[in-house]
């Protein structure tokens, strides 16, 4: 059985979307950058602690941890804790290219005969990163965006398959990866461990 460490409805249609079987544990963990860590090893660090808080719970499972960050001009953008923060994220992200991140963690139990206790675990981790430049965006267009409410549980406090992709004229890398779980690694990693 294959677990999903997270409560995004996002990553849940993707993985639906490509015929993949799952159920859903959300992991509650500090999402927090660490001091002086790189965005690639943030991303993949929160994914790693994810997964392994569910498969704490989940030892027979194989249990899959993901974590979607922005970075623009070395700045880590998660989520927006208000709206003042999204209008400051967006500003950030208007004009310019900027890299998404998302790090995923594959946890599953260790092979009978490897290894005698339960909780042993099987870990691989690794992180897709895609290249997103925006448009110019006026303050009037970025206040509206804020409003409807879509930015606010969105790292980099935009969703590319939402509204925001009329300010999106070119992607560089996996889509599914913007939108918080690039599948194509996922499901590699799936078939190279034996989940599928």
């Amino acid at each position: 059985m294959l677990v999903l460490a997270s409560a995004s409805p996002r990553r849940r249609e993707l993985l639906r979307n490509a015929g993949i079987s799952f159920t859903v544990q959300a992991a509650d963990i500090n999402e927090a950058p660490l001091a002086g860590e790189s965005p690639q090893d943030c991303a993949e660090r929160l994914a790693r602690e994810k997964a392994l808080a569910v498969f704490q719970r989940r030892p027979q499972d194989y249990v899959l941890g993901a974590d979607t960050i922005v970075v623009v001009e070395d700045a880590i953008l998660g989520k927006p804790r208000d709206a003042g923060d999204a209008v400051r994220m967006l500003r950030l992200l208007s004009g310019h290219t900027h890299a998404v991140i998302t790090g995923v963690c594959l946890v599953s139990p260790v092979a009978k005969g490897q290894g005698s206790v339960a909780s042993e675990a099987d870990l691989v981790a690794a992180s897709e990163t895609t290249l997103v430049t925006f448009c110019e965006l006026s303050d009037d267009e970025i206040r509206d965006y804020v409003v409807t409410g879509e930015p606010m549980d969105k790292a980099g406090a935009y969703a590319i398959q939402g509204m925001a992709s009329r300010w999106i004229p070119r992607i560089e890398g996996d889509y599914s990866n913007v939108v918080g779980l690039p599948v194509a690694l996922v499901y590699r990693m799936l078939r190279e461990r034996g989940a599928l």
